[in-house]
Parts: C-alpha cells; sequence; structure tokens
C-alpha cells in the first residue's frame, strides 16, 4: 500500500510500504477515504519529537471498512467509519470511566497510558495516511457514521480529532451560556474550540492569532478576531470585557508559541490567558505540550518546564484544566449535530488532496502559507471503489 512516511526533520515521502492487515481477532481493516494532517503532526514532521523515521503518519482517519477479524461483532464490511485518535480496549480501569485518552491496554510502554495511530510515545501504531489502517478493537473504536457522511466527508473525518478536541477544551474550560471565551489560536483546534463554544451558546467568543487567513475563518462564525500582530492580545481582550478578563480561557497552541517577532517561547500563550482570564475564571489547555524538548530554544522546556505566572494565577483564584482529548466521550453527540445541520466543521478546509501530494500539504501547513488552513488527503477516493 501507499503511505505517508516520515523521513527525517521537515522531510516525508509517498512510498510502497506492506500493507496493513488483520492481526488479532478484534481487528478492523479500513480503506482510508479521508484523512488529515494535524497541527500535532507537525511538532513531529519538524523533528521536535522522537517519532522514529520510517513510520507512518496520521492519526485523523475514517473510510470505509474492508475486512473484520472473526471476534468483531457489530460493524460490518462495507460501514463507513470515523476512528478517534485514542486507540483504546474500552474496558480497563481509564477506559470505563471515559478516559480513553488514557487507556491502560493499548500503549506498549507499561509507564503510560494512551495510544494513538502514527504518533510519537503512544505505541507502535501505524498512522492513516495511508490506502489502509489497522484498527484494534474495532467495535470499540468505531465509529459508524449515516450515509450522508459519504457525500460530506470533510465534515465527519472532523470528528476523529479536532472537533472533539476543540469540544474538550470548552469543557476543560467549563464554558457555559452567557460566557465570554478568550481563545489564543486560530489554527484547527482553536477554531474548533470557537465553534464549540458558539455551539454552548456563549456570549462572546474572542480568538487570538496572526494569520489573516485564520482570523477571517474565526469572524466567519461570528467569533471576534483578535490579531497580536496589531498590539498586546491581553489589553484587546480587556477592551471588550469591560476590563473584566474573559470568564474561560482556551489555550489551542502548545508549546512550540510564538510571539509576533517570531520568537518561540513555550509559556507564552499559558501566561497570556493569566493575564486574559478573570478573577476566578477558568482555563483549558489543549495544545500540546511534552515532557521535554531538547531542540527547544528555552533552557527550562528542554527538561519539560515552563516558567509560568503561578504566583499571579493563585492570587486570581483560577483553575486549570489540560490534557488529550477523550475522543469517544463526544464524538457521537458531535456526529448528530453534524447530521442534523448544527454543525459543519468543513468550512476550515481549504485543500483536498491525493495522497501522492502529502509533501506538499505538509510544507505549504508547516509554513502557514496563506489560505493553507487545513489539509484533508484522500488516499483512496472518497466513495467504494473510488480511486
Amino acid at each position: 500500500m501507499k503511505a505517508t512516511v516520515y523521513e527525517g526533520p521537515r522531510s516525508v515521502s509517498v512510498k510502497e510500504v506492506p500493507d496493513a492487515r488483520i492481526e488479532r481477532p478484534t481487528d478492523v481493516l479500513v480503506k482510508i477515504t479521508s484523512t488529515n494532517i494535524c497541527g500535532s503532526d507537525l511538532h513531529m514532521y519538524e523533528g521536535r519529537t522522537d517519532f522514529e523515521k520510517g513510520r507512518i503518519f496520521g492519526h485523523e482517519n475514517m473510510g470505509e471498512v474492508v475486512a473484520i477479524g472473526d471476534a468483531v461483532d457489530r460493524v460490518r464490511v462495507g460501514d463507513l467509519v470515523c476512528l478517534p485518535f485514542n486507540i483504546s480496549c474500552g474496558f480497563c480501569r481509564n477506559c470505563e470511566k471515559g478516559l480513553t485518552a488514557y487507556c491502560l491496554t493499548t500503549p506498549d510502554n507499561p509507564k503510560m497510558a494512551g495510544a494513538a495511530y502514527g504518533f510519537a510515545d503512544m505505541g507502535p501504531y501505524d498512522g492513516g495516511q495511508a490506502e489502509l489502517l489497522r484498527v484494534p478493537y474495532g467495535d470499540h473504536n468505531c465509529l459508524v457514521l449515516p450515509e450522508e457522511a459519504w457525500e460530506k466527508q470533510t465534515d465527519y473525518v472532523m470528528l476523529s480529532d479536532i472537533f472533539p478536541t476543540g469540544w474538550h477544551c470548552t469543557e476543560l474550560a467549563k464554558v457555559q451560556p452567557g460566557d465570554t471565551v478568550a481563545i489564543y489560536g486560530a489554527g484547527p483546534v482553536g477554531l474548533m474550540a470557537a465553534l464549540s463554544a458558539n455551539l454552548k451558546s456563549a456570549a462572546k467568543v474572542m480568538v487570538v492569532d496572526r494569520h489573516p487567513d485564520r482570523l477571517a475563518l474565526a469572524e466567519q462564525i461570528g467569533a471576534i478576531p483578535i490579531d497580536d500582530f496589531k498590539g498586546s492580545p491581553i489589553d484587546q481582550i480587556n477592551e471588550h470585557t469591560n476590563g473584566l478578563g474573559a470568564d474561560r480561557g482556551c489555550e489551542c497552541v502548545g508549546y512550540q508559541a510564538h510571539d509576533p517577532g517570531g520568537r518561540e517561547h513555550p509559556n507564552l500563550t499559558l501566561n497570556n490567558l493569566v493575564h486574559s482570564v478573570k478573577f476566578t475564571g477558568t482555563i483549558g489547555v489543549v495544545g500540546v505540550f511534552i515532557p521535554q524538548d531538547p531542540g527547544s530554544p528555552d533552557n527550562l522546556y528542554r527538561q519539560g518546564e515552563v516558567a509560568f505566572d503561578y504566583g499571579l494565577f493563585w492570587f486570581k483564584g483560577q483553575s486549570i484544566g489540560n490534557g488529550q482529548a477523550n475522543v469517544k466521550a463526544y464524538n457521537r453527540q458531535l456526529c448528530n449535530l453534524i447530521q442534523q445541520g448544527k454543525a459543519k466543521p468543513s468550512w476550515i478546509v481549504s485543500h483536498e488532496l491525493p495522497l501522492d501530494r502529502a509533501p506538499d500539504g505538509y510544507q505549504h501547513f508547516d509554513n502557514r502559507d496563506n489560505g493553507w488552513t487545513k489539509v484533508v488527503m484522500h488516499p483512496n477516493g472518497s466513495r467504494p471503489g473510488s480511486v
């Protein structure tokens, strides 16, 4: 099969690799019809993790079931399914609590919790930027989609990660109807957090970024664009909240946050949120932070530590929640919102590419080139039997 293979920092290729196959009775084999390039992939693409050369990228996947293991009971050949980026078992103590991002069965390191497709330090599982994908514990991990999803794949593929992750951020931040919400980052996850805050009837949603194309997408759904290139985002948020600060804050950037001058600060958005959110406000963090980053320009963060404004955070009585989204806690209800026309997450999609153009997609998306806001690839076309 063809697959997108990591060759080293800022280098991927599409090459022939051994076909994915059924390995255990509980497996499902999926022919991938849509797979996204995620901002999280860029950390690995840039060589800022220990993702191994020769591995296959891709954790935002959907496609058609083409084979099932003998123990698969619910999923059927021919089903169109979306796959949570979390690979979970469904029966460990964490999964039983709905914490599927922290499954205790699927990681290959007993000191870790959680696994994912094609992701550094999250198990040995191949990614889905390929023609075929093996899905462990298929009955549990496959979300069977409605028939209309064949024609709306750019909506439904977002259920694999970024829509649930954006929703998760608003859950961590405890967004309620009538709240003012400040979101740092207008990448795909930040835009999904803005969509989620709107769906929860937030009174005012402000999105901080400096890329005009991304801010324009935020404005399309009624969010207030905050361009930090034009002035302090803290001051701008205060102006929109009568000097009080936002009720809730969402961090959707992560450890490779840059200031308007292009300098990297892993603590930038975290500390900006402490200043941007009101006394007793709440903050959700879904931007990726890793235990250590030897490539960081920040001496502290090379050891996975940040200079956090904890004194002000404590003095303001704020609270913070963070971590990866438990996709299965949200994907079915968000699927219903798409099906009923309440949510259309595909508004962020800028490019649909064949798999062979993965290197171009990675290069443009990593460069934040104008207009490259979200890339969806179709390794097998988007319909049964299509190429």
